[in-house]
């Protein structure tokens, strides 16, 4: 057998060429913005995490010039040898005390951020306890680990106590969790896992990509939503989302993170994040600091478009972020929608399996706090006659 016959035999995505409803690598010709022009078209956005709208601020993009002009375009090397630049700790130490905890380290990408962490802190030997609808880069970081995974039913913290207790009390144990889900827009159940991570003696970990900016006290995440930042062993997030850059970062205690610095792989081998990227990540989170209403702005327009989709009668699933799953079960009907979507001038993102089981499937949208409501009554419309138009059809053709 060839290495390459796996290849040959890939055909999905010709199929979906060749259907006329592939739904991917749509290009972008301007900023990410609540409007948008993509491939010519005029489109609200509905498919994007810029959640605080922060990509196109004017102070955002000006402090990744101001750092070009003084830094140059990249690092050329890893933090630990010649890649760390004084705003990198200057960045470090802002987000450690906006989060609460006593120190931060940085990686050069989110999905990098859990790489570095979950392989660095768990070993063989060690259980990580992770959640089914974990994101993947929490489950590679668990292949890259060497320690045991085992997984709880979503959000079933009976599943997850049936889990820890065959789990030896003495062993190191990582319960690891998004904070809100990034393809149900549902959040953890932290108060009971940390509950549970006490009783069987389990450190806690939460992935706050879709958190940070979006939930808790002035956008301070899923640990900070429910008053139970002292009890979260490791914050990790990313720039990408909320932040407007890219990268992502670990908070914790200073131990933890000393050890991090010089065992965690991905860290000490990669090259630190480009200095217009840090900059543009710490000016964002100054404006968050600034304008913690940004958040509040976010959930309520969020809540304005649940109400909105409810009411026109589009079958959404229940969500408590600004992620707002529309239920459309197959992939074909998924991906036909979201071409119909495009080509009326909203674009939204396909969710097929593995993101999703299989007959799950689902169009994720998401919002960005500066979208107003006309634009979001606008963006409905198309949305529920695109509907009703692409189903009279489908019900058409089976009929006949």
């Amino acid at each position: 057998m060839d290495l390459f016959d796996k290849c040959k035999k890939y055909t999905i995505a010709r199929d979906a060429i060749e259907a006329g409803i592939y739904p991917y690598f749509h290009y972008l010709e301007t900023k990410q913005d609540t409007e948008i022009i993509m491939e010519g078209r005029h489109e609200y956005m509905f498919g994007s995490n810029n959640y605080l709208g922060l990509t196109s601020h004017p102070e955002v993009i000006q402090a990744g010039k101001e750092a070009l002009d003084k830094y140059g375009s990249g690092c050329s090397g890893s933090r630990l040898l010649n890649g760390t630049l004084d705003i990198h700790l200057e960045l470090e130490k802002k987000l450690a005390n906006f989060l609460g905890k006593e120190a931060c380290m940085t990686f050069s990408t989110g999905f990098q951020s859990n790489l570095g962490i979950i392989s660095a802190i768990c070993g063989r030997g060690d259980v990580i306890i992770g959640d089914k609808e974990n994101h993947a880069s929490i489950y590679d970081a668990c292949r890259l680990s060497f320690a045991k995974l085992l997984r709880y039913e979503h959000s079933d913290m009976e599943d997850l106590e049936r889990v820890l207790q065959t789990i030896p009390l003495d062993a190191g144990k990582l319960i690891v969790t998004d904070g809100v889900f990034s393809m149900g827009g549902d959040i953890c159940k932290l108060p009971e896992i940390v509950k549970l991570a006490k009783k069987y003696n389990a450190r806690i970990m939460i992935d706050d990509a879709h958190g940070l900016g979006v939930i808790g006290e002035g956008g301070r995440g899923t640990a900070s939503h429910f008053g139970l930042t002292d009890e979260v062993d490791i914050l990790m997030s990313t720039f990408s989302k909320s932040l407007a850059s890219l990268g992502g970062y670990m908070c914790a205690s200073q131990e933890v993170i000393d050890y991090m610095k010089h065992n965690s792989r991905p860290f000490i081998f990669s090259a630190s994040i480009p200095p217009a990227n840090v900059a543009c990540a710490s000016k964002a989170l100054d404006i968050l600091i600034r304008e913690p209403e940004r958040p509040k702005k976010l959930m309520a327009i969020a809540d304005y478009v649940r109400k909105g989709l409810k009411a026109r009668g589009i079958d959404i699933r229940d969500s408590e972020a600004p992620i707002i799953p529309i239920n459309t079960y197959n992939d074909y009907d998924t991906f036909a929608l979201c071409k119909a979507l495009f080509e009326n001038g909203v674009y939204v993102n396909p969710v097929i399996s593995p993101a999703v089981p299989e007959g799950d499937a689902l169009i994720r949208t998401s919002y960005i706090a500066t979208l107003t409501e006309e634009q979001a009554d606008k963006a409905m419309d198309i949305i529920k006659a695109t509907f009703d138009a692409y189903y009279a059809q489908k019900k058409e053709n089976e009929n006949n």
